[in-house]
C-alpha cells in the first residue's frame, strides 16, 4: 500500500509474470480432463500431498468460504473420492482425506494432463524446451512463497495452491 491507502502500483515484472501466470493457468485447464471443477481439483491435489485436513483449513486454502468448502466436500464425499473423519486431537471438528478413488483419479487427471502437454512440448524448440524446466524451481519456489504467506495469514492452516493439481 502507498501512503493514500491504495494498492502499490506492481512492478513492470511482476505484471509481466502475472500476466503470464495467467496463460499458464489457462493452459492447465485446457490441458486438463473434464469433470472436476477447478477448486474441486486443486481441493483433491491439496489431500493428496498434505493428508488429512481440517475443513476450515481447505477453505482457507483454497480461497473459499467454509459453506462452499462444505458443500464441495459434501459432493466429492459422495463420488467416493474424500472422506470425513473426527479430528484425533479435537472430536468435534471433522478431518476431510482423500481416498484411494480420489488419488486415482488425481493421477489419472495428472497423467492425461501430461500426455496433452507433451504433444505441445514436441512442438517448442530443444532451448524453449530448456527454459521452461529451467523454470520450474522459480515457480515451485513461488507457490511455496505464496503458501507460506497464506499460512502464516491463515493462523497455520494448510494452504492449497497450483502445484500439480
Amino acid at each position: 500500500m502507498n501512503t493514500t491507502g491504495s494498492p502499490a502500483e506492481p512492478s513492470p515484472r511482476a505484471a509481466e509474470v502475472s500476466a503470464g501466470l495467467e496463460r499458464l493457468l489457462g493452459l492447465a485447464r485446457r490441458l486438463s480432463p473434464p469433470g472436476l471443477s477447478l477448486t474441486a481439483a486443486a481441493t483433491m491435489a491439496t489431500l493428496e500431498r498434505s493428508g488429512p485436513l481440517r475443513l476450515t483449513a481447505l477453505a482457507a486454502g483454497e480461497g473459499v468460504s467454509q459453506p462452499a468448502m462444505t458443500q464441495l466436500v459434501a459432493r466429492l464425499e459422495g463420488q467416493g473420492l474424500v472422506t470425513r473423519c473426527a479430528d484425533p486431537l479435537d472430536g468435534r471438528a471433522v478431518h476431510v482425506a482423500i481416498t484411494d478413488a480420489g488419488r486415482d483419479l488425481v493421477a489419472g487427471r495428472r497423467a492425461v494432463r501430461a500426455q496433452r502437454l507433451s504433444v505441445l512440448l514436441a512442438e517448442l524448440s530443444p532451448a524453449d524446451q530448456d527454459a521452461l524446466a529451467a523454470a520450474l524451481p522459480a515457480i515451485t519456489a513461488l507457490a511455496r512463497a505464496h503458501q507460506s504467506e497464506q499460512s502464516s495469514a491463515a493462523g497455520g492452516l494448510a494452504a492449497g495452491g497450483l502445484e500439480q493439481q
